[in-house]
């Protein structure tokens, strides 16, 4: 921690448990459209690539075959828009220490700035509900650059966003795509032990250091 400079910290599963948020909105999506439903824990393993991917995996879960999902992609993602708009936050809570943790770093005087694949419309609004916003002088989306994590676009333009070289900027998160975009950028990464890793053991992950929670960054040197 004495070379950092600023972190970037995730989302979904990292700060804010947003799986309920997940269940209720995909699921009116999918009972709009007259499909299955998806069960919770097929759910945290299809989240954290962003809402097309779940949105995708839903109803590929469902019995549509590749072709047929991609048809009704855009209708999906329509009604899940509004669906999750509708009730964004209002079945997630912030894991304990999040606000901790994040104290501890501004404290230390690093700028932070949150990265998720949610999309911006989804984010900035879920970190204002938590009390959250105030923490970050950038927040960016899946929809925010050309590619998602694990692609390490968004970490490095992050980055430039803080005014940090990635050596010097940590990445803390809760997946293998966070670990994946954190090396693959030159970020030092931190995981988080609970969260959603699509059904695989954290541990499995590209990753410095795990924590059981964001309290714990106080006590890293």
């Amino acid at each position: 921690m004495q070379n950092i400079r600023a972190a970037i910290v995730d989302l979904d599963g990292t700060m804010v448990d947003t799986l309920g948020d997940f269940d209720v909105a995909l699921n009116q999506s999918l009972k709009d459209l007259g499909r299955p439903e998806v069960g919770r824990a097929d759910i945290e393993r299809m989240v954290g690539k962003g809402s097309a991917h779940l949105i995708r995996s839903a109803l590929v879960h469902g019995g549509l075959d590749t072709a047929e999902a991609g048809a009704l992609q855009a209708e999906a993602w329509k009604r899940y828009q509004a669906n999750y708009l509708a009730i964004n936050g209002q079945h997630s809570a912030v894991y304990p220490g999040v606000v901790e943790g994040l104290t501890a770093l501004r404290e230390r005087g690093l700028p932070l700035a949150c990265l998720t694949n949610k999309p911006i419309g989804f984010a900035r609004p879920l970190l204002q509900a938590k009390g959250l916003d105030s923490f970050f002088a950038q927040v960016f989306g899946g929809d925010s650059f050309e590619r998602t994590k694990p692609d390490p676009l968004p970490l490095l333009k992050t980055c430039e966003a803080l005014g940090t070289p990635p050596s010097h900027t940590l990445m803390v998160g809760d997946s293998q795509n966070d670990g994946i975009a954190a090396r693959a950028a030159g970020c030092p990464v931190v995981l988080v032990t609970y969260g959603y890793n699509h059904g695989e053991p954290i541990a499995q992950a590209p990753h410095d250091r795990l924590i059981g929670s964001l309290e714990e960054l106080l006590h890293l040197s």
